[in-house]
């Protein structure tokens, strides 16, 4: 049974939600605002987040950004905020999704399934996965994900996105990157790690989100959010 935590302050739509979902055989959480929802949330994982965008105390943008630094949880925000700018801040704030009230719920409904159907498993080896920020990688599987999207990596490219997951926030001196990727007797083109990086940066920017491959002059690379 999928836990689906539900993050909204209207009376009307939490109702509708908690007989609805409750109905399709979904475990519910409910909050009322951003502070409460992360709370439960770091209290008791959840397999899914319905979160409305105009809340109480911290609306709906600052609550998916605080989310996604202790979660990859797939968040579907449910609000009457219908511009594109609206949709551009949800997305880039974390979010997976993004339905307009009002709606038909069952289309919500197949929303919430497409959604858990991308989930990476975290299920059958969580202490493997390594995570940062929404990129999810499993070292054993040799997966990575995206904004719960699978992106797929050659052999090398894996290896250096392994190489920066294990070691977020520290920057990388290039014969560091060098020796761990490619081996000590590595006597190939120069550039070949930037070729590289460049690589690996098109792929994890092709599904959205930030450039989290930083390049610090003169010394290598780091693997932090803007």
């Amino acid at each position: 049974m999928a836990r689906v935590l539900v993050i909204d302050d209207d009376p009307e739509i939490v109702s509708l939600l908690r007989r609805g979902l409750s109905y399709e055989g979904y475990s519910l959480v409910m909050a009322e605002n951003g502070e409460e929802a992360l709370e439960k949330l770091r209290a008791e994982p959840v397999d899914l987040v319905v979160l409305d965008l105009m809340l109480p105390g911290i609306d709906g943008i600052e609550v998916c950004r605080r989310l996604r630094r202790i979660s990859d949880v797939p968040v579907l925000m449910l609000t009457a905020k219908r511009t594109v700018p609206d949709k551009v801040a949800g997305f880039d704030s974390g979010a997976d999704d993004y339905l307009v009230k009002p709606f038909a719920f069952d289309e919500l409904l197949v929303r919430l399934k497409a959604l858990l159907r991308r989930r990476p498993p975290g299920d059958t080896a969580p202490a493997n996965l390594l995570r940062f920020a929404d990129l999810v990688v499993d070292p054993s599987g040799r997966r990575v994900w995206r904004r719960d999207q699978e992106i797929e990596l050659t052999a090398r490219e894996f290896d250096l996105l392994e190489l920066f997951m294990r070691h977020p926030h520290q920057v990388l001196r290039r014969e560091v990157i060098h020796e761990r990727v490619w081996g000590y007797d590595f006597e190939g083109e120069s550039n070949i790690i930037d070729v590289y990086v460049r690589y690996l940066r098109t792929k994890l920017e092709a599904v959205g989100g930030n450039q989290l491959i930083q390049t610090v002059r003169g010394v290598g690379y780091v693997l932090r959010e803007s």
